[in-house]
């Protein structure tokens, strides 16, 4: 007697095709309502901190839940939401996902490859590889680039760093940790570089203090004099310089370094030669800002962030390099059994642990290669482009009006500058060096800060320039006009009025 099997296991978790259906197009909805909103939502919502959970609730059902209830939910979620695909959402260097980039997603995690390696994920890793190649030619720096796709800047820099300190100690000596025995290995950098680079000196085990910070020129870029000395310096001492990191768009500021002089001292003393372009390196897609980038060109490796200013929603960095063996050197290793490759051909055993920390990785390169598509090379300039024009229209009302002053001038599309009472102006100017005043200066910004971003029509941050608390805006989104610019600036002076 045969005993017929059922297709379907009781315990599965595959819903029936109506089903299916219902949930396809309560959360398509859903989706679609925010993207015609989001301009009108609150930027900052007003909500407390547990009022969240308070409202979906926090405990674990043993059953599942109805789909009615669920999507209501979500849309508590959302309306608790922070929403950085305002208008005049200026607060950090996170540009608004677009549709296509979000829908790309959702094709990502469906299909749900791991792309370790070609073999894991055939198509997933052509298409990454395929991108990783368009972000090195979109901002100038090789036709051919090399490199992977990361989490973010911050993954890219320390990956680079890692990289950076296998080729120039030697692999061997790197893995068994004789370097640390040696004379301390020293990276240099601004003293605007970003906060990643300390950290990842931190987590790779050269420490902190292995950072030198090098001052700025007046417009907040690497001085290149000094740069040399400190080199030559630590040489002079023993010590073993082994990297120099330079910023295209720092964050504070979005300041680019002068990177082709770096370069050549890079080139001078045998040194590793990374751009930390995380925010600012799209930015060379803009034909009046490509000056500023000559010589990233010369880098041995460049971190960037397509979800910061390429418009693809989180999360999204790279990590680009010129030469793939070099690489290879900080991770390529013998393979665990049940990940060996045994392919011949030199592109179906390509593998992406052999260049970077992670074994676990998500289908990133869907939402950039469909945005890319999608728009166009020439659509997404113009919005770079834009971008950076209204961080100079903001400059220019900023330095007419008599109640703001301009800390920064913009390089990029970050504009920082302070409200500053006309009466106080007045006592500012008799006295330069008062440090009385500049103090409450500081604490004024700080609440007129804190009253827009918990106000909900408009969001900044803040930077501190030559000692002074400064509004910073960064302007990174395609849904931005010269009206939500003005706009922000009012708000500004009503929350200046009700403090």
């Amino acid at each position: 007697m045969t005993i017929k099997q059922s297709s379907t296991r009781q315990s599965s978790l595959d819903v029936s095709p109506d089903e299916l259906r219902e949930l396809s197009s309560r959360v398509n909805e859903l989706v679609l309502e925010y993207f015609s909103e989001v301009s009108s939502l609150p930027v900052f919502p007003e909500t407390f901190a547990g009022d969240t959970l308070a409202q979906v609730g926090a405990t674990l059902p043993a059953e599942g839940e109805p789909v009615e209830q669920l999507i209501n939910d979500c849309h508590t979620i959302i309306k608790n939401s922070r929403h950085n695909g305002h208008p005049r959402f200026f607060g950090y260097v996170a540009s608004p996902a677009t549709p296509v980039g979000a829908f790309a997603d959702l094709i990502a995690s469906a299909l749900n490859s791991n792309v370790t390696s070609w073999r894991s994920g055939p198509a997933a890793t052509e298409i990454e590889r395929t991108v990783v190649r368009w972000l090195g030619s979109l901002i100038g720096y090789d036709e051919d680039a090399r490199g992977l796709l990361t989490s973010g800047g911050s993954m890219a820099n320390m990956t680079a760093l890692l990289i950076a300190q296998r080729v120039k100690s030697g692999r061997e000596a790197s893995r068994k940790g004789l370097w640390r025995s040696d004379a301390p290995m020293t990276i240099y950098a601004s003293e605007q570089v970003h906060m990643s680079i300390p950290k990842a000196a931190d987590i790779l085990g050269f420490g902190r203090d292995q950072v030198r910070l090098i001052g700025c020129d007046d417009q907040f870029r690497m001085n290149v004099g000094l740069l040399r000395e400190r080199i030559a310096a630590d040489l002079q001492n023993g010590l073993r310089p082994f990297c120099i990191v330079a910023s295209a768009g720092t964050t504070n500021t979005g300041a680019v370094d002068p990177l082709s002089e770096i370069a050549h001292v890079a080139k001078e003393f045998a040194l590793w030669f990374h751009v930390d372009g995380a925010y600012g390196a799209p930015a060379a897609l803009d034909e009046t800002k490509r000056s500023l980038f000559v010589g990233l060109e010369r880098a041995d490796s460049v971190s960037l962030d397509p979800h910061k200013w390429l418009y693809a929603p989180l999360d999204c960095g790279c990590l680009l390099f010129r030469d793939e063996a070099q690489a290879r050197i900080a991770f390529g290793d013998e393979d665990a059994d049940y990940i060996k490759v045994l392919e011949q051909d030199a592109d179906e055993s390509f593998a992406f642990w052999n260049y970077g920390p992670e074994l676990s990785r998500r289908f990133r390169a869907l939402k950039i290669w469909l945005t890319l598509r999608y728009y166009g090379v020439s659509r997404i300039a113009a919005a770079i482009t834009e971008d950076n024009v209204l961080a100079g229209y903001l400059a220019e009302i900023v330095g007419q009006a008599e109640d703001f002053e301009l800390l920064a001038q913009p390089q990029l599309s970050i504009c920082c500058f302070r409200y500053v009472p006309p009466a106080m102006r007045s006592r500012l100017t008799e006295a330069q060096e008062n440090k009385a005043i500049e103090s409450e200066l500081n604490k004024l910004n700080e609440r007129i800060m804190y009253a827009i971003q918990r106000g909900g029509r408009a969001y900044l941050s803040s930077a501190t320039i030559h000692g002074k608390f400064a509004l910073r805006t960064c302007i990174t989104n395609f849904r931005t006009t010269r009206a939500d610019i003005e706009q922000t600036l009012d708000i500004i002076r009503e929350a200046a009025v009700a403090i």
